[in-house]
């Protein structure tokens, strides 16, 4: 058997440098310290928002610097943890973080709401008075479209006040996920045991070539979750009931309203995303899971086998520094101001690459404003992994650009918008691998099912998580208990609509809501398909125009939140409103599967 890699083992180049965060542990304490200290500067500003422009510019620009201070502090405490959650030492430090931050938003909590005392009138008499205040329109109007929904100070300085415990489910979830579960060891086809974590089964044996091992890792993978359900089910449901009872209190007219409001995005927007795609896609990824189900020879597709390779026998490897490498000549035609940041990202460590213990799984990418992005990944030295990276460089490649030109408070767009720029890169990546292997057929069809895997992820999973979402949320708004029978029961139904009878379903299909920790963060994945939206329709112009199009494309990047969702998306050409939009990138991903198709009839 394997031994696992514990995280004081892990080579340091492999590691992110949290040195450029600070030097060491005891410098965070003493900025953790620092920052409670330091409210006071914000607190001096009670009661005199709404006094003049001169005092409202003052306060904003002392805001935006202090908070710059406690995101730098959180990053802090959440990578510690990201990277090892098993260390008693990481977990007491993202719960001393945790209490100082809720502590700290209780005290300044007033802030926003003297800003809602504003009306719009006075904000653009105090832009006339103080122009420089115009950096902070979009910020002020912002919060005053929350003005009807806001409740007196008192009740809203208490929510603060509680803010851990509003986050205690998250907190439950993600803990236990990287601290409690263990997992059987699992065999593979040639009859050797391996380890098995969460990490490992989801960044390796979810898409192994080995059915033995695929579907006996998927076998453990469910067996614990199993053991978790109901304690997962009262953590979601404790979730869900919060965010309804806050739209309640705060009078708006569903959850749904209420969770689309700080996304600024319509009702329509959103429902479009998720009928469209269900509609249109279901009969090609159902076509194919039949071409999946043929090439592997197998008697049925189980819903473990969805990611299995096309072509098992066919599974490119390649090292870091060789994908990096790839992945730069790739993005090469967005610039040498982004290929900048790129270069640093992948030679400076910014990049967590390593497998060890405690590992939070999956991957995602960190931006503190004023120092630089951090990104966790898990690489497995195959070629699948460059796609990973490449998605999470498009977000550190945005918030580098976004950060050198906007100020802190306009530098985050819309959730709605945050996934185009990293599904982007994977689109450029995966034309620069066709470009460089036109004449290797095989080649050629593993690159398309990459990308296939792209809209799998954006369009299949993340997309079925939305629809899944917005049927608990509709139950919940019912009065329905949401125990782990209706939660499993759901998520199946979900899967089996979309798969038909191509996919054979067992229980652990409906156990999948418990995978993912988007569930804890509003409506947030079918924001995935959005983006890819976004991304689909630029990557089709950067093809056929060119620099015209890189340039817009940029431009949106370096406004970062600086404009609406829907201005941003129409400054790279894009009308969202518009659902021929999503129509145009569901087409092009049956396109992809009828090319693989036809290769493989010929």
């Amino acid at each position: 058997m394997m031994s696992e890699t514990y995280r004081k083992d892990v080579p340091t180049e492999q590691t992110w440098d949290l040195t450029d965060l600070f030097p060491d542990k005891a410098s965070w304490e003493k900025a953790l310290k620092e920052i409670v200290e330091e409210a006071d500067q914000i607190i001096a500003f009670k009661g005199k928002l709404s006094k003049n422009a001169n005092t409202l510019l003052e306060a904003l620009k002392t805001a935006e610097g202090y908070q710059q201070k406690v995101i730098r502090v959180a990053v802090y405490a959440n990578l510690l943890v990201s990277a090892d959650g098993s260390d008693p030492a990481n977990q007491g430090a993202a719960a001393k973080s945790s209490t100082t931050l809720a502590a700290i938003g209780s005290k300044i909590s007033f802030f926003e709401t003297e800003l809602l005392e504003l009306s719009s009138s006075d904000v653009t008499q105090f832009i006339k008075d103080e122009p420089e205040l115009e950096t902070y329109h979009k910020y002020i109007m912002d919060i005053l479209e929350k003005k009807e929904h806001i409740l007196s100070p008192e009740v809203e300085e208490t929510l603060s006040a509680l803010g851990e415990v509003l986050d205690a489910p998250y907190n439950v979830f993600s803990r236990s996920k990287q601290s409690d579960m263990q997992f059987e060891s699992v065999t593979d086809g040639q009859g050797n045991t391996l380890p098995m974590s969460e990490p490992l089964y989801e960044e390796s044996y979810e898409y192994s070539e080995d059915t033995v091992l695929r579907r006996n890792a998927y076998d453990s993978f469910v067996n614990t979750f199993e053991q978790y359900k109901n304690t997962y089910a009262a953590t979601y449901a404790a979730e869900v009931t919060k965010q309804v009872q806050l739209s309640k209190l705060r009078k708006y007219d569903s959850v749904t309203d209420m969770l689309l409001a700080p996304q600024q995005v319509t009702k329509e927007m959103y429902h479009n995303q998720l009928d469209v795609i269900q509609e249109k896609l279901a009969t090609h990824m159902q076509k194919y899971a039949r071409l999946l189900k043929e090439q592997l020879g197998l008697d049925a597709l189980r819903f473990c086998d969805l990611k299995a390779p096309l072509d098992p026998s066919f599974n490119p490897n390649t090292s870091y520094e060789e994908a990096s490498q790839t992945i730069l000549n790739a993005l090469d035609v967005m610039g040498s101001e982004y290929i900048e940041g790129m270069q640093k990202a992948l030679t400076e460590r910014w990049v967590d690459r390593a497998e060890n213990v405690g590992k939070a799984s999956g991957a995602f990418c960190s931006s503190p404003y004023g120092v630089h992005p951090y990104i966790l990944v898990t690489w497995a030295d195959k070629m699948r992994n460059a796609f990973i990276l490449a998605h999470e460089l498009g977000h550190a490649g945005h918030f580098y650009l976004a950060g050198k030109h906007q100020t802190l408070f306009n530098t985050r767009p819309s959730t709605y918008f945050i996934e185009a720029p990293s599904t982007l890169n994977e689109l450029l990546l995966a034309d620069h691998l066709m470009h460089t292997n036109q004449n290797d057929p095989r080649m050629k069809r593993w690159i398309i099912t990459q990308l296939l895997g792209t809209y799998y992820h954006n369009f299949v999973t993340h997309l079925l998580e939305g629809a899944f979402q917005r049927k608990i949320y509709a139950l919940a708004e019912e009065g329905t208990p949401l125990t782990a029978d209706v939660l499993c029961r759901e998520k199946r139904h979900v899967l089996e609509s979309f798969w038909g009878d191509t996919v054979t379903f067992d229980d652990g299909a409906g156990l999948t809501w418990m995978r993912q920790p988007h569930y804890y963060m509003g409506l947030y994945p079918y924001t995935y398909s959005a983006g890819l939206t976004v991304s689909t329709t630029m990557a089709k112009r950067i093809r056929e125009e060119g620099q015209p199009a890189v340039d817009d494309w940029l431009n949106v990047l370096k406004t970062g939140g600086a404009k609406r969702p829907q201005d941003l998306i129409k400054d790279a050409g894009i009308d969202m409103s518009n659902p021929k939009n999503i129509e145009i990138a569901v087409d092009y991903v049956g396109s992809l599967i009828d090319e693989l198709a036809d290769s493989y009839s010929e």
